[in-house]
């Protein structure tokens, strides 16, 4: 499947001032799971809906978010990307409404807007930001089970067959926590990768409640797999997943294929790798890792993650604590990817 960059997919109208202010949450099964109010609770410490009105003052947009108390800062993250409403927003609009965003956080007196989470790649930017290029692998669901079957690549179809004729079985283990947790971290750890500690992560299966399940791919009724998937009838999320060091073959590929047949099945309409880095250097895990979500016949979607320093004496506290951290941010990591001439708005 080929790389389609999101601000080249849609026609630009004039542009038009979007203006960002609250509004109640009203989620229902056709959005993200993550602009649902009970995960939003979950993860943050103060959360919300900014919706972004037109001149007309109709509704265009919605962009959930989180704020986060850390070190004494008040971070924002979002969640997921911009959600256009009715008939869409051109970029310009999109633009506008980010550059509204980032004036509401200053005057509500939070420190920096973060990297986003993984699964949130935005079309387009605000004025000023640090951005760099991300993007995310995504299969439409919205089609036979056997197309879906055929475009995978056939050495992982093999692998599959070979995992089932070894009895290999998938199932639904979303009340076991702990054992994904465990698996989970011990498969971050070993690329060196930080991750949450047990009581967040429980407080995030939590916040996707019945929007949220665990499976396990099991050989010999030993778990070699695990992935946590959050989902409404917008999109299935690949949110987590771990894998003991000398799995069986294909056990987590079998575990993706089951997982996109059963929410197919529930008239999901998407199936997100969630989080994909362009143009990984060749030879990386992050290469492997691309071509693996590619062979599933995943069509990648690129477009950009950012962070905002509103305060920027106070956003040198997280700037400099997160380089010591990890070495800094994704945009930190990915910025040097970042075009020249790639821009997020068309003329």
């Amino acid at each position: 499947m080929h790389s389609t960059l999101l601000s080249d997919t849609l026609h630009v109208a004039p542009v038009a001032d979007i203006r960002a202010e609250p509004i109640n949450i009203h989620w229902d099964e056709s959005l993200p799971v993550f602009a649902k109010e009970e995960f939003l609770k979950a993860v943050g410490d103060e959360y919300g809906w900014l919706g972004g009105h037109d001149t007309s003052q109709h509704l265009r947009c919605i962009l959930p978010y989180t704020i986060i108390r850390k070190a004494g800062l008040r971070l924002v993250r979002f969640r997921v990307q911009t959600i256009p409403m009715g008939d869409g927003l051109n970029l310009h609009e999109e633009k506008s409404f980010l550059n509204s965003v980032v004036r509401y956080f200053r005057n509500a007196g939070a420190d920096v807007i973060v990297p986003a989470s993984n699964n949130a790649i935005f079309r387009t930017y605000p004025d000023g930001a640090d951005a760099a290029p991300y993007g995310s692998y995504i299969i439409d669901l919205r089609m036979a089970e056997e197309l879906l079957w055929k475009q995978i690549n056939r050495t992982v179809r093999l692998n599959i067959g070979t995992a089932q004729r070894a009895g290999i079985t998938v199932a639904d283990e979303s009340r076991n926590i702990d054992s994904a947790y465990d698996l989970i971290k011990e498969t971050f750890a070993r690329s060196k990768i930080a991750f949450m500690d047990r009581d967040s992560f429980r407080k995030y299966v939590h916040g996707l409640g019945s929007n949220g399940s665990i499976l396990v791919a099991k050989y010999l009724d030993a778990p070699h797999s695990f992935c946590l998937f959050g989902y409404s009838k917008h999109c299935a999320y690949a949110i987590y997943a771990g894998n003991i060091l000398q799995q069986h073959q294909g056990a987590n590929k079998l575990l993706y294929w089951e997982a996109i047949r059963r929410f197919r099945e529930q008239n999901v309409s998407m199936f997100d790798f969630v989080g994909a880095r362009i143009n990984p250097e060749k030879g990386s895990k992050q290469e492997s890792i691309n071509l693996m979500k590619k062979r599933f016949g995943a069509t990648l979607i690129d477009g950009y993650m950012w962070k905002y320093p509103l305060r920027p004496l106070r956003s040198r506290v997280y700037t400099i604590g997160v380089r010591l951290l990890r070495g800094g941010d994704l945009v930190d990591q990915e910025r040097h990817k970042l075009k020249q001439d790639r821009t997020p708005v068309a003329d």
